[in-house]
């Protein structure tokens, strides 16, 4: 089964890195990795009520191909939203992967 046709939106991945500032300590950025094809959906109530229940914020469901480099703390960037995964699921049979987001919104300055 391919889920290619699926995939209707490309996201960026953005990963938090830690290098040496030179001076005994250590500075983190966030580094962009590339761009990965996508199909981000709004979980179900129970996969929500799941998450809560494990201590942690599940608002969208963003499949992807078995092979995307996504990882667990990455952020998605795209379509004027920044989602931050919280886990990545792989199924027994490696059709799609599954990372498991929350939508974070920036604070308003007005």
């Amino acid at each position: 089964m391919d889920i290619t046709h699926l995939l209707n939106r490309t996201l960026e991945v953005w990963r938090t890195t830690t290098t040496d500032d030179g001076y005994g300590g250590q500075e983190t950025t966030l580094t962009h990795r590339g761009d990965v094809t996508a199909k981000v959906d709004q979980p179900s109530a129970s996969e929500r009520l799941l998450a809560q229940q494990a201590g942690s914020q599940h608002t969208h469901s963003v499949y992807l191909l078995p092979g995307a480099d996504v990882r667990r703390g990455d952020e998605l960037r795209g379509g004027g939203q920044v989602l931050r995964v919280r886990h990545v699921v792989t199924p027994s049979g490696p059709v799609y992967r599954k990372a498991e987001c929350e939508l974070t919104q920036e604070e308003d300055d007005a």
